[in-house]
């Protein structure tokens, strides 16, 4: 066989593969006549087809993989982790991971899944460790990773309030360290509606959101069910059963145990929040009321075919996102909710290494 042979019919099977896996190269969503621009040239990643794992084509097969396979292959141990007392008495935490390296090196604020814990965390911390070579501080929220809930209060989204609280820690403990910030899924709700109360004044110097909802009003709306139904079971066992006692004060607790989807738990636990009604909650919890107001470099990435954070959350704010210079949406046709695997037996995060990229770029 002539090597001219050889390369068609190795064409014409890569052809087919990125036909048969849904390959593509990634859409991209932004200021034109801002810096964006500039931004993007320097990210080759985002030229080129993004060939997700062939046998990881379906948007179900790839979350299982994500949530059940892969995140119980990681091996990682935090190096610390801080309990924090908060103003009113709730305990979060920070985890870390990369304490040893120089004070002055970066450090990326991760801020985690709706359920988000220590071990489901592992993989993006250990990736964008590995691709950065920068300390790791995972902000961990109130009834996560199974700490003590003394006060009867939680959030699907976090509060900008704790976050403050915990960053100022972080700022502590490494006050030479250059901060950037990630968010998954819920965790970027929390970023986008700190990013916009602090504008200028935040401390980050970049961020990436990962999956986002949009507007936490509607985000749950168009989940899939069986997804709706699984997690929201997963809140009462992460956050309500366990913490029985502590919850008993609350007069709405009853309506919200019987909920069945994830749209009604948002609806109906803002008492649970800290709110005296839902109107209160959401003027101070839904990142979009304030989006307009993120002034740092910001990218994010959703996939087309994502089961939980459905793309129609992203359609409203095409417009709005392309007249500011500082903020790129990305978006795959596959990739299913915070995967984005890429390789055959090797599977790795494409995601990942696209986050450590753009956070890299906005160094000094």
């Amino acid at each position: 066989m002539s090597i001219s042979a050889f390369k068609k019919i190795k064409e014409i099977g890569s052809a087919w593969l990125d036909t048969l896996s849904g390959a593509e190269q990634p859409k991209m969503y932004y200021d034109p006549q801002g810096s964006s621009s500039a931004v993007l040239e320097k990210l080759p990643q985002l030229q080129q087809k993004y060939r997700p794992t062939p046998w990881l084509s379906n948007t179900h097969a790839h979350l299982l993989y994500f949530d059940v396979v892969k995140k119980r292959r990681i091996q990682l141990e935090y190096d610390r982790i801080d309990q924090l007392t908060m103003q009113d008495g709730g305990v979060t935490a920070v985890a870390w991971y990369g304490l040893d390296l120089p004070a002055e090196t970066p450090t990326i604020v991760v801020l985690h899944t709706i359920t988000g814990n220590l071990a489901s965390m592992r993989e993006l911390v250990r990736d964008l460790h590995q691709y950065t070579g920068w300390r790791i501080a995972l902000c961990l929220r109130r009834g996560h990773a199974d700490l003590p809930l003394p006060v009867p209060k939680m959030s699907l989204f976090g509060s900008t309030s704790d976050l403050q609280e915990q960053v100022a820690y972080i700022q502590q403990q490494f006050p030479d360290s250059c901060l950037y910030a990630v968010g998954s899924s819920a965790g970027t709700g929390l970023l986008v509606r700190y990013l916009g109360e602090q504008g200028l004044e935040t401390p980050f110097k970049a961020a990436f959101a990962l999956c986002p909802g949009y507007n936490t009003e509607l985000g749950f709306d168009d989940i899939h069910p069986f997804y709706s139904k699984v997690m929201t079971k997963k809140l009462f066992k992460t956050f309500i059963h366990p913490y029985v006692q502590t919850w008993q004060p609350v007069a709405s607790l009853p309506k919200v145990l019987a909920v069945k989807t994830l749209a009604e738990f948002e609806k109906s636990y803002f008492e649970m929040a800290g709110f005296k009604d839902y109107v209160s909650y959401t003027q101070a919890i839904n990142p979009i009321h304030v989006f307009e107001n993120v002034k740092i470099p910001l990218m994010v990435l959703n996939s087309e075919d994502d089961p939980v954070c459905h793309i129609k959350n992203f359609e409203p704010y095409k417009s709005l996102i392309q007249r500011m210079d500082n903020v790129i949406v990305v978006t795959t046709k596959k990739g299913s909710h915070c995967g984005f695997y890429e390789g055959f037996t090797q599977t790795r995060s494409w995601a990942a290494k696209l986050m450590a990229d753009y956070l890299k770029l906005h160094t000094d």
